[in-house]
């Protein structure tokens, strides 16, 4: 086993973010084309780029597992499903100016994480914990109150991605290997609707003499390799650590919504941020109070 080395962890673990946090110019270049269709071809290049890096990085055994448990190939197919989900909204927010929104939505995520292990799987939150969640709930209805209506691009975004967290791990496999399947159960679903779809742009002749094709195909490895990025983080630093690192990116998908696309801070948006930040402060401090208690018993 490879021995830790905290600073090659740290610059895996940012580049990880940094990617998945600049992934708004990425989309903001191919905007011309629907969201719907840009999912369509991130599933198809992910699953042949995944096979690809699945040729390189060996995960002995994977396959057995999931041959002998097909369970798990259905858990995989839900988890597919909710990413498939939560990869449309983004995209369409990213293109319809709603990129503070989506930040927001990532900010909301832990939060959300931490509710759900409430409400699903019976956990006991900490007083501190109960804090950050009512902050987090007080940002949303305060944009409700404010806005008239609920925040739904952030809702769906840190639900789509909490419950896939929530039930990929009734999947025991590895990250990598789990992502790939999960995009190669959705092939079929992608190559149907391709097939169904004769007008689509990516279904005229003239789309593949362009250099949009190259662009789209280029989805496979933005999907994955910040993903590997992450795995080889996770083995070199704390669990902890990269949760703190997160923040990375919705903060990276913010800045550029304001400096680079125009988007701005109306006082509802201003007031939730200001509420979520908030909570994750309130978060970030009961992790460390844990840890320091953990480490002095």
């Amino acid at each position: 086993m490879t021995a830790a080395n905290p600073q090659r962890g740290y610059l895996l673990g940012l580049t990880a973010y940094i990617i998945w946090g600049l992934f708004p110019i990425y989309f903001k270049a191919i905007q011309a084309i629907p969201a719907l269709e840009i999912i369509v071809h991130r599933a198809l290049w992910s699953a042949l780029f995944g096979a690809a890096l699945l040729m390189v990085w060996k995960h002995p055994g994977w396959w057995r597992e999931l041959r002998n448990n097909p369970k798990r190939l259905l858990v995989l197919a839900g988890c597919g499903l909710l990413i498939a989900c939560n990869w449309l909204v983004y995209v369409w927010a990213v293109n319809n100016e709603r990129m503070l929104e989506a930040s927001l939505g990532y900010y909301i995520n832990p939060l959300v994480n931490v509710l759900l292990g409430l409400l699903i799987l019976g956990e006991r939150l900490r007083r501190l914990q109960w804090l950050a969640v009512a902050l987090a709930a007080l940002g949303v209805a305060q944009q409700v109150w404010q806005v008239g209506s609920l925040p739904w691009v952030s809702l769906v975004l840190a639900l789509t991605f909490g419950f896939y967290g929530l039930i990929r791990k009734q999947a025991p496999v590895a990250a990598l290997p789990g992502l790939v399947v999960e995009t190669w159960l959705l092939l079929p679903v992608a190559l149907a609707w391709l097939a169904l779809h004769p007008a689509a742009m990516s279904n005229q002749a003239e789309f593949w003499s362009s250099w949009q094709w190259l662009l789209l195909a280029a989805a496979g490895p933005i999907t994955l390799v910040p993903l590997v990025c992450f795995n080889a983080a996770a083995r070199h630093l704390p669990y902890t650590t990269l949760g703190f690192l997160q923040y990375i990116a919705p903060t990276l998908v913010m800045l550029q919504a304001l400096l680079l696309f125009g988007e701005h801070f109306d006082p509802a948006k201003l007031m939730a941020f200001t509420c979520i930040w908030a909570g994750l402060a309130v978060y970030s401090l009961d992790i460390w109070l844990s840890l320091r208690k953990r480490k002095a018993a």
